[in-house]
C-alpha cells in the first residue's frame, strides 16, 4: 500500500491541489491528513475534495487548530474517514489515530491521548503492520528541535505498542525529519508531505 501523509496545510488550497496531483501521479492508495488543515479563517472547504475527485481515500484527524465539528463536516461532505479515536484497516495494515495537540485551542490531556491510542491498538492487535497517526510528536523526539515539547501520551504509546510507523506533524520547522524510536520509524510528514510504502 502507498500512503501520502501530510500535516499543517493551514488552509492552503493551492497546495492541496498540488498534493492531489502528486497522489494521483504516484498512484497513492490513501491520503492521511495529520491535523492543522483548517485555515486562519477556520474554513476547511476545498481541503479534501481534490483528493476525493482523484478517487483517493482520505483519513483525517484534528490538530490543535480545528475541532471535531470541522472533522465531522469533512466526513459528512466528502466521505473522509475520521481517525481520531477510530481505526482504519487496509488489508493486513491497521491504522490508529489520535488528534489535537498539547498547546493551542484544541488540546487533549496526556492521559486521554494515551487512552485513545490504547483503545485503537486493542482493535488492531492482530494486524501484521501497524501505523500510528497523531498531530503531536512524541516527547523527547528530535522533531521538537529542543524547543517544542512533545506528547508524553504519544511517547508512552510508542513504547508500549511499538507500531511500525508513526506519522505526525505540528512542528512546521522540522517537517520531513525522520528518526527511529525503539522499533518505530517516526516521521514528521510536514506540509510538503511524504509518500510511504507499507
Amino acid at each position: 500500500m502507498k500512503i501520502l501523509a501530510l500535516s499543517d496545510i493551514h488552509g492552503d488550497k493551492h497546495l492541496v491541489k498540488e498534493m492531489a496531483e502528486k497522489a494521483a501521479l504516484h498512484k497513492v492508495d490513501l491520503v492521511l491528513l495529520a491535523g492543522d488543515f483548517a485555515g486562519s479563517d477556520n474554513s476547511v472547504e476545498g481541503l479534501v475534495g481534490p483528493f476525493k475527485a482523484k478517487g483517493i481515500e482520505v483519513g483525517i484527524l484534528p490538530g490543535n487548530h480545528e475541532g471535531l465539528a470541522d472533522v465531522g463536516f469533512l466526513v459528512e461532505q466528502y466521505g473522509a474517514k475520521n481517525l481520531h479515536g477510530y481505526v482504519m484497516r487496509k488489508g493486513d495494515i491497521g491504522i490508529v489515530g489520535c488528534g489535537y495537540g498539547n498547546i493551542g485551542l484544541h488540546q487533549l490531556s496526556e492521559k486521554d491521548v494515551f487512552q485513545t491510542l490504547e483503545r485503537g491498538f486493542e482493535q488492531i492487535k492482530d494486524a501484521k503492520k501497524k501505523i500510528m497517526v497523531t498531530h503531536t510528536h512524541p516527547e523527547g523526539s528530535m522533531i521538537g528541535l529542543g524547543m517544542f515539547p512533545g506528547s508524553e501520551g504519544v511517547q508512552k504509546a510508542l513504547e508500549k505498542f511499538k507500531p511500525d510507523i508513526h506519522l505526525c506533524g505540528h512542528v512546521h520547522e522540522s517537517g520531513g525529519i525522520e528518526e527511529v524510536i525503539g522499533k518505530t520509524k517516526v516521521i514528521n510528514v510536514g506540509k510538503k508531505g511524504k509518500i510511504i510504502e507499507v
